[in-house]
């Protein structure tokens, strides 16, 4: 894929994380550029093409542009920004008492990102992503990983759609319309390999991990996880069930944290126990 010439001069940063930086143009208000750090060349071509392949099936994400790079040889993706945004997590810190609206409405747009049917030959399977990130793993024992395919092998399939990062961070705001956001880790399979990480992020993250990320106490953001179980399951269902069940799938998110941390988080081990007992 040929890569355009930009200059950072017309753009002005706004945030960063692990894979790079974002920066709004100065040109027009309505681009945004996702720029990569030094030497992730492929991986910005590989979010490109997933994005787009994304935003042809009809699920609301923003438009991706152009495949761009900088005179400094960076990589970057275009996009259509959305104007006077707001990500479900900072709607639900600013109104905090908006909780149990914010939660259902991101509950239903997990419910409708996970009736999208996909075609397999597209996307990658969610269990070969677990599969790959459990291989180049090297915090886990052999036998550790033996239980965890074990595991991942027979949890049930489908051919659905998975965001791959479903924090509620990654879902926005903007007036009448609601988008997803951050899809390079978009894939297929069952849906409680996605929703774990909503639990994950809620409920067994530590306060100040959420304090700094999502701008709200721990106890909130459990407020959050408490309204988003019953609108996404059934309220038939008892909660201390639906956290059961979702337990080991949230423990799995460790081998996203951990490829991007190259760390072990111990207090997010724990939901691992019911895999490796």
């Amino acid at each position: 894929m040929e890569a355009t010439k930009i200059s950072l001069d017309d753009y002005v940063l706004t945030g960063g994380g692990f894979n790079g930086e974002s920066y709004s143009s100065k040109l027009d208000p309505e681009v945004m550029l996702k720029l990569y750090l030094p030497g992730r060349e492929s991986q910005s071509v590989q979010e490109l093409t997933k994005a787009r392949k994304v935003y042809a099936l009809g699920i609301p994400t923003p438009e991706p542009g152009d495949y761009v790079v900088t005179e400094d040889g960076r990589y970057g993706i275009l996009f259509r920004r959305i104007l006077d945004k707001k990500s479900y997590s900072r709607a639900t810190a600013d109104e905090p008492g908006k909780v149990a609206q914010f939660a259902t409405e991101f509950a239903g747009m997990c419910l409708n990102l996970h009736a999208v049917h996909v075609n397999a030959a597209e996307f990658e399977s969610v269990k070969d992503v677990y599969f790959h990130l459990l291989a180049e793993n090297p915090f886990f024992t052999n036998s550790e990983k033996d239980k965890l395919c074990r595991f991942i092998a027979d949890a049930p399939d489908s051919d659905t759609a998975i965001h791959g990062d479903l924090q509620f961070s990654n879902a926005i705001i903007s007036g009448n319309e609601r988008y997803f956001i951050d899809l390079g880790d978009f894939c297929y399979g069952y849906s409680l390999f996605d929703v774990g990480m909503v639990y994950l992020c809620c409920v067994l993250s530590e306060e100040s991990f959420i304090m700094d990320t999502f701008h709200m106490s721990k106890a909130l953001a459990v407020r959050f996880w408490e309204h988003f179980a019953p609108a996404y399951f059934g309220t038939d269902r008892q909660l201390r069930d639906i956290e059961e069940e979702i337990l080991p799938y949230a423990g799995l998110k460790n081998l996203l944290i951990e490829r991007d941390l190259r760390s072990i988080k111990p207090e997010l081990r724990v939901a691992l126990n019911p895999i490796l007992k």
